[in-house]
């Protein structure tokens, strides 16, 4: 069965019902890695065995953990604790002593990581083949480049070894790949995901990515892995939308007659061109926009500030061991050396000005559709020249993270000659919900396998009960997964969103009495007061008021609000219940009290 099982979440999910073990699929991803052979996927690939028992420690069958054994990959610029960190850089590499925030988030919720990916040294390239790991082949079609900085993780996808991975993205590095793979590359708003533990490439418009098989697979570890985290300067606290339905008559901008660019690639111009026809018949009004300004902005990436971003991750290096460097990531980067703080300052002031001039165009649209690449390069032709087909790469990807904001890359039926067609849906910051709903509308229209496997795209899944029918409530005891009134939730329907924490305005006691024990939140200005652990649950409102009838006093349901700004239902204790409690506030976790 798992020989020729999908490994997307539904059907992973489907088989861990029916009895399988996650150690299986540990086994079966390693038959796959044997049947394609490519050593330049993986820079470190985890031991079997030690997988195998990490598998077999999840016990059994959890559907409340959103990605309980479900295999990903990371690529080798995030850390995972005990696990060399080497950018692609040996000379580099350091061994980290805790996981990276967003690795941290996918592993509570249940996920296995198999291994750190092959990627463009330090992520600065969209190609794949600036390593000296040796490159990855691209899944589809080795003849052509797997696509970078991401390129391992692309790669791995692609061929359905693992359900997600992780990348990066400063200019496409989260979109790229995904094109020329023919799988979905998810590329958050800024500061959606925490680049703790990530060796950054230009820190300041950056994010960690996501590529799947799917738009629901990708979304589905974004919603796990997302999550304000106080430790990253640049983390934002951005509420979190399900998927829906778009609505009709959206205005999409894509590129006019005048700005539109395939570098004379017409069978790439066809499938766009059949791609928008898609979007109309959807009930999209399309709006064809001149493109220069934002091509001004993607010229600046490369120019001034961005570029000394880059240069301060690996200026020790530099000075000690250039050779250390990749000869095309060093010319880049130390183009930097050329550079005053009032170049920097100059190209700040130069993209403002741009973002101030594109910003009619934008606001006066819902979402904007590109190619995500304009054309397809062989190895061949990096050999050839390994700087202007890198460049054409990111035609309709360098200016995103400039302008703040999201997209999603999601593939379309292949082109005339077979290979992937792909476009991206780009919206503005925090919109990621509405561009992935849009995606979804190609898995629907589209016929075509999923990256590199023999599986035909599933149509999407009917999206759940909207969220008039449900609502969100944050526990903080009990009924946490796993803990004895958990079933309370489960009972009437509760299915586990994710882990957040509160503000930093709550004490947290531990209640006399009991069995069982129980916590209670108390909103507080004391100057001790600090963000407690919580876990969301999403409820059926018909099983809501049953619940309410359960809970005793001192407790009660009240509005909290989270640490990005969100306001939820959630369990609350009066003041005086408190009497006797014992003050567990800088544990902040009732996992860590019941621990101790």
């Amino acid at each position: 069965m798992l020989d020729t099982l999908p490994f997307t979440l539904t059907a992973l999910r489907e088989a861990y019902a029916a009895g399988t073990r996650p150690a299986d699929v540990i086994r079966q991803i390693f038959k796959r890695l044997e049947a394609v052979n490519d050593p330049g996927i993986f820079i470190h690939l985890c031991d079997r065995e030690s997988l195998i028992a990490q598998a077999d420690a999840l016990g059994e069958y959890n559907p409340d953990m959103p990605l309980w054994g479900i295999p990903f990959a990371a690529k080798d610029n995030i850390d995972v604790a005990g696990i060399e960190t080497t950018a692609a850089c040996p000379a580099y590499a350091y061994t980290p002593q805790e996981d990276a925030f967003v690795i941290a988030n996918l592993r509570a919720a249940g996920a296995l990581m198999i291994g750190k990916t092959n990627l463009d040294q330090f992520a600065t390239g969209l190609v794949g083949v600036r390593t000296p790991y040796g490159a990855p082949l691209n899944s589809v079609d080795p003849e052509i480049v797997p696509g970078g900085s991401s390129g391992g993780s692309g790669v791995i996808v692609g061929h359905g070894i693992v359900t997600f991975s992780l990348g990066t993205d400063t200019a496409g590095s989260g979109r790229v790949p995904a094109a020329l793979n023919n799988i979905v590359g998810l590329k958050p708003t800024l500061g959606a995901l925490s680049a703790s533990g990530v060796v950054p490439a230009c820190r300041s418009i950056e994010t960690v990515s996501i590529f799947a098989l799917t738009v629901d697979d990708a979304y589905a570890a974004f919603a796990v892995a997302r999550g304000f985290d106080a430790a990253d300067a640049y983390s934002r606290p951005l509420p979190h939308e399900s998927l829906g339905t778009p609505a009709q008559g959206l205005r999409i901008g894509v590129p006019d007659a005048a700005t539109i660019e395939f570098f004379g690639d017409t069978v790439q111009q066809a499938a766009f061109d059949r791609d928008v026809v898609l979007l109309k018949a959807a009930g999209a009004t399309i709006e064809y926009v001149d493109f220069e300004p934002l091509y001004a902005i993607a010229r600046m990436l490369y120019e001034g500030a961005w570029v000394a971003e880059r240069y301060t991750v690996i200026d020790d290096l530099l000075k000690t061991n250039p050779d250390a460097i990749h000869p095309v990531t060093r010319k880049i980067i130390t183009h930097a050396e050329s550079m005053s703080a009032a170049d920097a300052f100059r190209g700040m002031y130069r993209l403002a000005e741009l973002r101030r001039a594109a910003e009619p165009m934008l606001e006066a649209l819902d979402l904007l559709c590109v190619p995500t690449i304009p054309t397809f390069y062989s190895v061949a032709d990096l050999e050839a020249d390994p700087v202007t087909p890198n460049s054409n790469n990111g035609t309709y990807t360098n200016f995103v993270n400039l302008l703040d904001m999201c997209g999603i890359a999601v593939p379309t039926a292949p082109r005339s000659d077979g290979r992937p067609g792909s476009v991206t849906l780009l919206a503005g910051k925090g919109q990621d919900a509405l561009a992935a709903s849009v995606a979804r509308g190609f898995e629907a229209d589209c016929t075509r396998m999923m990256g590199a496997t023999s599986h035909p795209i599933p149509a999407p899944a009917p999206l759940a009960a909207s969220r008039s029918d449900r609502i969100e409530l944050a526990v903080c005891g009990a009924h946490m997964s796993g803990l004895p009134l958990n079933a309370q939730l489960t009972d009437l329907g509760a299915t586990f969103v994710r882990k957040a924490m509160t503000a930093a305005e709550y004490k947290f006691y531990a209640l006399a009495g009991g069995p069982p024990a129980r916590p209670g939140l108390v909103r507080s200005d004391a100057p001790d007061a600090g963000a407690i652990a919580v876990e969301i649950w999403s409820l059926p409102k018909s099983g809501f008021g049953s619940f309410m009838a359960g809970i005793p006093a001192p407790l009660g349901i009240g509005t909290l609000t989270l640490s990005d700004g969100a306001q939820v239902k959630g369990f609350i204790c009066e003041n005086s219940g408190t009497k006797g409690a014992t003050d567990i506030t800088a544990l902040g976790d009732w996992r860590k009290y019941l621990a101790q």
